[in-house]
């Protein structure tokens, strides 16, 4: 990735030198750091040797796939990138967060990255005083069009991480705006990746946008497009979740079905066959074309992760850990993954594991970390299964499993020696 070099001077911009971020003295010296920071040995010893591993009546399971996906790891590659290339005293600021989770955030805070609103106004940046000497980092999950092109118009450099499944969606937004295609985005509607996409999906032509959610949602939508029905209760219902002129007697005529790359693909699939489902009835199938779009566009890494999942819960386990950033939609997803089938805790790190009577969690239904008691047995043999989202680093999945072993009086890595 190429960014433009500081201007010279104030003033008008001058033309600037472009600058790899990706050339190989300055990867060499990420690398380095990413490996100090985020790295664990331990993971990558279990997950060599088939991602189980038993001792002292305690096994632990890893699902096959879990933790940093590619984008994720190219996003903190070009943050630790930006503060090499652009050393103190240079100014960096970060749109929101690099990722969703609050270690590896702070790491990149530990660089003096400054962290500012993901929407700031012109207001927020004029008090910023941000000018051409300075480093605005766009986040993996991308920023609003509105947002680009005010940091755009003060002249700083950008460094861009969105990610490369995400900005596939928004190709397929933008396709349907200047074919004058509602996008149906299922996705979370203050997510800052569905804010993103949703501002692709009016920027290029005339279309317009409504967020979906649940399954409930999408039956609500489908039931207007074939009965017609309460406009004002409509717009109401979906307030915050549709684009500005939205009218869903005129703009539900056409759809196009896209996603937040790190929804669960069964649901976002079933929301695409009940939007198609609901256009044959209304048009005929003959007629389908001409109402109804699609395009799969979940993300590789968040299939693979609920995959490998899927696959784990097949065989018999005690219970679940689940370690990420509470407001990680991927993470979430394998929570409500697991609650389906087994007891399942979803914690940001492993100090939320207390001791075995008590541990703090997350509960996303309810949206706050409660306490649990008596979650861990500590006589007889258990089996504990592990993942973790895609913005999950190895250290916090190493500190989940000696912590499981500790809480048991077991060293898992005189355990390990004592194996070989």
């Amino acid at each position: 990735m190429s960014i433009e070099a500081p201007a010279t001077a104030v003033g008008s911009p001058q033309p600037k030198k472009k600058l790899n971020l990706r050339r190989p003295d300055v990867m060499a010296s990420v690398a380095a750091q990413v490996v100090k920071h985020f790295r664990s040995e331990l993971v990558e010893r279990l997950r060599s040797t088939g991602g189980q591993f038993s001792h002292g009546g305690l096994t632990i399971r890893l699902a096959k796939e879990f933790g940093f996906c590619y984008g994720v790891e190219r996003a903190i590659d070009l943050a630790y990138a930006a503060r090499t290339v652009f050393p103190s005293p240079t100014r960096i600021f970060l749109l929101g967060e690099i990722i969703h989770n609050p270690e590896v955030n702070d790491q990149i805070r530990g660089l003096g990255i400054v962290s500012i609103s993901p929407k700031p106004t012109d207001e927020e940046l004029v008090g910023l005083h941000l000018n051409q000497e300075d480093v605005v980092i766009i986040p993996a999950f991308g920023t609003e069009v509105l947002t680009r092109k005010r940091i755009e118009a003060f002249g700083c450099q950008t460094v861009d991480t969105t990610c490369g499944d995400v900005m596939s969606v928004w190709k397929r937004v933008q396709q349907y705006s200047r074919e004058a295609v509602t996008s149906i985005i299922h996705g979370k509607a203050l997510h800052e990746e569905t804010k993103a996409t949703t501002s692709q999906a009016t920027a290029y032509g005339t279309g317009h946008y409504l967020v979906v959610f649940t399954l409930e949602e999408t039956d609500y939508v489908c039931d207007y497009i074939l009965r017609g029905g309460d406009r004002v209760g409509f717009l109401d219902k979906f307030k915050g979740a549709y684009s500005t002129g939205f009218d869903p007697d005129t703009h539900l005529l056409t759809v196009g079905v896209a996603n937040q790359t790190t929804m669960l693909r069964g649901e976002t699939e079933e929301v695409q066959r009940r939007f198609r489902r609901a256009m044959e009835t209304r048009y005929g199938i003959e007629n389908v074309a001409a109402h109804f779009r699609f395009f799969d566009t979940i993300c590789g890494a968040t299939q693979d992760r609920q995959d490998a999942l899927e696959k784990m819960l097949r065989d018999p386990m005690d219970l679940l850990i689940v370690v990420g950033g509470y407001n990680s939609s991927n993470t979430s997803h394998l929570a409500e993954m697991g609650e389906k089938v087994v007891p399942t805790y979803f914690i940001r790190n492993a100090a939320m594991m207390k001791s075995a009577t008590a541990i703090r969690h997350w509960n996303q239904h309810n949206a706050i970390e409660e306490l649990t008691s008596d979650w861990y047995r500590l006589d007889g043999s258990i089996t504990v299964g592990i993942t973790a989202g895609a913005s999950c680093p190895n250290n916090l999945i190493e500190d989940t499993i000696r912590r499981l072993f500790t809480l048991r009086g077991i060293n898992i890595l005189e355990a390990l020696r004592s194996g070989e």
